[in-house]
């Protein structure tokens, strides 16, 4: 099997492939091409552990450019789609690129996955486009009611992946996840951002009251529920991956500071963000039910094991954080 990996060089989609290659998730595919355009949040260190590997190949390019995307499509079988713009504040300040790649590069990998014949397309979505919830859990079904430019972008292209289905009959299938952390986590993000300044004695940003509710899902449970998906998902079908693990961003800045040995003086009040939704809670009954999908990473061990990833690789991070001005 040849599969290619969009965004492969990010946190996520550069795990999958770590995991993908190692034999993690059983047989090993003859080929794993990453396309990814190497934007701020694409790290090519992400992707040193597997860069040797006999089944490795890279392609830098963008998703939005057809004659690169069908280039990198030939002979396919299957594609598992991360790359997109994804951080909420920045679609507040610039919504454009985020319209250009989460919708417009989303239909140009769908046109030459349908051209080209893949077998299966997974498209990688995520909670937000469900908007807010007081309370309960958001099913598969649920209405879209996305609340920033970014999650509506995201649903955007949800909807176009929903229609190659329909229309084309592409074996497509969308998986929304909930709010990921581990390991080499572009810092930008409020765990890596979070940790990072604290272990700089720096303090650290808490919007608004604190009390915005988020369910925490580790990378690696989330990409082997992308894996399960991409091996027995049915076509045209939505699954939501989460973690089980509710917190207030207050209850999860506690346990940052607990983590790396300071306390509430570090932290810096600030506005709250606009739009900002106040708790997601995906229900993840149909990917167990299915799948036999279970979140296996214990919250309170894949947050220690984070803290201390991101203390042992300060070479990894820092140059991140100072290109980006973090």
């Amino acid at each position: 099997m040849r599969v290619l990996v969009t965004g492969g060089a990010g946190f996520i989609g550069s795990h999958y492939v770590r995991q993908l290659l190692s034999g993690a998730y059983g047989a090993v595919p003859t080929e794993v091409l990453v396309l990814d355009k190497l934007t701020y949040a694409g790290n090519w260190a992400n992707l040193d552990p597997v860069a040797t590997h006999a089944g490795f190949r890279f392609l830098q390019g963008d998703i939005c450019d057809p004659g690169v995307v069908a280039a990198a499509m030939v002979g396919i079988d299957r594609v598992v789609h991360f790359a997109a713009e994804s951080h909420v504040d920045r679609s507040i300040t610039g919504a454009a690129d985020f319209v250009v790649t989460n919708v417009a590069g989303t239909q140009v990998l769908l046109q030459a996955a349908l051209e080209a014949g893949v077998s299966k397309f997974v498209h990688v979505s995520t909670d937000e486009v469900y908007g807010s919830i007081d309370s309960g859990s958001w099913t598969e079904d649920h209405i879209l009611e996305p609340n920033s430019p970014y999650s509506a972008s995201k649903a955007s292209s949800d909807l176009l992946a929903r229609s190659y289905f329909t229309t084309h009959g592409l074996p497509v299938c969308v998986t929304r996840c909930s709010n990921n952390y581990g390991p080499y986590q572009f810092p930008e993000k409020v765990i890596p951002l979070f940790v990072t300044n604290l272990l700089d004695g720096r303090s650290v940003p808490l919007y608004g009251d604190g009390l915005n509710v988020r369910d925490w899902l580790h990378v690696d449970d989330h990409c082997r529920g992308i894996h399960l998906v991409a091996d027995g998902g049915r076509p045209g079908e939505v699954y939501n991956i989460g973690g089980g693990t509710e917190l207030t961003n207050r209850e999860l800045t506690e346990k940052l500071l607990a983590a790396t040995g300071n306390d509430w003086s570090k932290v810096q009040p600030v506005a709250d963000r606009k739009g900002h939704d106040r708790r997601y809670s995906v229900n993840i009954d149909k990917i167990g039910r299915e799948l036999g999908y279970t979140p296996q990473v214990d919250f309170e061990t894949g947050l220690a094991e984070t803290v201390r990833w991101y203390a042992d690789n300060r070479a990894v991070w820092l140059p991140l954080k100072e290109r980006a001005a973090l």
